[in-house]
């Protein structure tokens, strides 16, 4: 048995590029940058080297996500290794490794990032409220005779309205 899964989070290296296949399907690339920490041997300090990991997206979530992803976002994404080989105009033997991504979760708000898309769209994802405090509940009313008593029910608080819809919601 093996399994081929991947989780990475970092910052995007570059703004997304969509392109449409003959048939088409839609494919997005973008790269992600993920340091790995090591002790600088002559220091002793600990230093970041950066990973550069090429990332694809296909199908119907390539569109909406390249109008949520931009140059410095944070994202954790959730996928699988793909290696792909060929050879190059120069004749030379070619290779690479990416991750195809199933799954992205923005790690950084609109604000924190460069410009771009998220710029132009800032007022379509707002940061929902936060829902008020739970109501206390009733006090019980006295058990009957030899059962329980059923506990009061609480009232159910209606979440805030937002702006948001799921059309806004890019995959």
């Amino acid at each position: 048995m093996s399994i081929n899964r991947v989780n990475i989070s970092g910052n995007l290296t570059r703004d997304p590029e969509l392109r449409v296949t003959g048939s088409g399907t839609q494919i997005l690339s973008f790269g992600v940058a993920v340091n790995d920490r090591r002790r600088n041997p002559q220091s002793g300090e600990w230093e970041d080297y950066p990973n550069f990991v090429d990332c694809v997206v296909f199908g119907a979530r390539a569109e909406p996500l390249s109008r949520f992803l931009s140059k410095g976002a944070k994202v954790a994404l959730e996928g699988k290794l793909r290696y792909s080989s060929w050879e190059s105009k120069d004749g030379g033997r070619r290779s690479k490794l990416e991750v195809v991504v199933d799954e992205v979760e923005f790690l950084s708000s609109r604000s924190q990032q460069g410009g771009g898309a998220f710029q132009q769209d800032a007022g379509a994802f707002q940061q929902a409220p936060a829902y008020s405090a739970p109501v206390a509940a009733a006090p019980m009313p006295a058990a009957p005779q030899g059962g329980f008593a059923a506990p009061a029910p609480a009232p159910v608080q209606a979440p805030p309205s937002t702006d948001v819809y799921d059309e806004d919601i890019p995959f």
